[in-house]
């Protein structure tokens, strides 16, 4: 049916949070379309002709800044409070939020004289989830909650932030809200500005509150420098693993190396294989464009000697260069699969358990695989 704007009671608007983008969406969806589906109302108590509107607010709005006189209505035939419920539960509004709910239950609870166990049964929840849902009610002041019907303040940041703030101090709340409202701040925004009160000192605290401006400033500058700052740790972090392999190395090319039993000198292979997977990883992430394989080639050095690798390796371009040789002065057993056959290249192993590098233009050479390590190339191919 046909209703016009002046037969429609639109009490429970006040419990719905306003969002400007999905409003500008559905204005101009109904300027290109039209109206798609009805609003539901019930009929009201009193006078004739007047009827309480349980869902369509929205659209009301929007049909009334594209300049229409009616709207298409469905009537429900039943109690004001019924209809409510029944709408909630059938969720044809939209999700709801907590401070939602709140205005909802204290709605309820004031207009019809609904008890906490009435309003638990009736929505199928406890006594203590309807009791922390009303609190949120009367711990927010009533400024701040019509912020968030406007869309000023997001639901979420009111709950999260807004409400732990007004139970410890109401004029911080104030203050914070108003914050809040003008730089329209996100759920991330708000998090940086109430951890930081959070965890200051009064005076800390008044300063933050006296110089918003000044703090998400600081903030902005902080998490630009954040990038380049988490790069530097990584390659302290890889500059320390490197002197440590130079450490073992060297332990290695003394005389620890003849005290290790056989089950040492497999705990130092499996400790080896997995430090190489970790690094292949690390690699993989950095340049996941260059994937490490292996080429067949002829050596003609003993494969007795010890891991070494020269400084050629340094001029290899990218961290991809540096995680290889890295990779390689770890002795790693299990070479990767070549892109173009898929064969796993096994090494030629002796019986001292220690393999030998050296470096070229061309790459890696190792003398035990007997073959060349390119990660910047593909395919199998032997070296001239």
């Amino acid at each position: 049916m046909q209703l016009e704007f002046h037969q429609l009671d639109r009490r429970w608007e006040h419990l719905r949070v306003r969002h400007p983008a999905r409003q500008r969406r559905l204005l101009a969806s109904l300027a290109e379309s039209g109206q798609q589906s009805p609003i539901v109302v019930v009929v009201a108590e009193g006078p004739a002709d007047r009827y309480v509107v349980i869902d369509g607010y929205k659209r009301i709005a929007a049909l009334e800044q594209l300049g229409r006189d009616t709207v298409e209505a469905v009537v429900w035939p039943m109690s004001e409070a019924a209809a409510v419920l029944l709408d909630r539960s059938l969720r044809l509004s939209e999700h709801e939020t907590a401070l939602e709910v709140g205005w909802l239950l204290a709605e309820l609870e004031q207009r019809f004289g609904y008890s906490l166990d009435e309003l638990a049964r009736r929505f199928d929840r406890s006594v203590s989830w309807v009791s922390r849902r009303l609190a949120l009610v009367e711990v927010l002041p009533e400024a701040i909650q019509q912020q968030v019907r406007e869309g000023q303040i997001l639901a979420q940041v009111a709950l999260r932030f807004l409400v732990p703030v007004a139970r410890q101090n109401l004029e911080d709340c104030q203050r914070m809200a108003a914050i809040f409202a003008k730089h329209r701040c996100d759920t991330r925004e708000a998090s940086q500005l109430y951890g930081a009160w959070r965890q200051g000192s009064a005076a800390i605290r008044k300063r933050i509150l006296d110089a918003p401006e000044l703090f998400f400033k600081t903030q902005r500058q902080a998490q630009e420098k954040a990038p380049a700052e988490a790069g530097a740790e990584l390659l302290r972090d890889l500059e320390m693993l490197a002197a440590i392999v130079n450490r073992a190395q060297r332990r290695l090319a003394g005389a620890a190396a003849l005290e290790l039993d056989r089950q040492q000198c497999e705990a130092a292979g499996q400790q080896i294989a997995r430090i190489q997977n970790q690094l292949r990883r690390i690699d993989e992430k950095l340049l996941p464009e260059q994937v490490p394989h292996v080429e067949p080639s002829a050596t003609h050095h003993d494969s007795g000697t010890e891991c070494a690798a020269s400084e050629q390796t340094r001029n290899r371009a990218g961290a991809g260069g540096s995680l290889a040789w890295l990779s390689a002065k770890s002795c790693a057993r299990t070479p990767p699969p070549c892109r173009s056959c898929s064969v796993r290249r096994k090494p030629n192993l002796t019986g001292n358990r220690s393999w030998s590098f050296s470096t070229s233009a061309r790459g890696i050479s190792c003398e035990s695989m007997r073959s060349w390590w390119l990660p910047a190339t593909r395919s199998c191919r032997t070296p001239r």
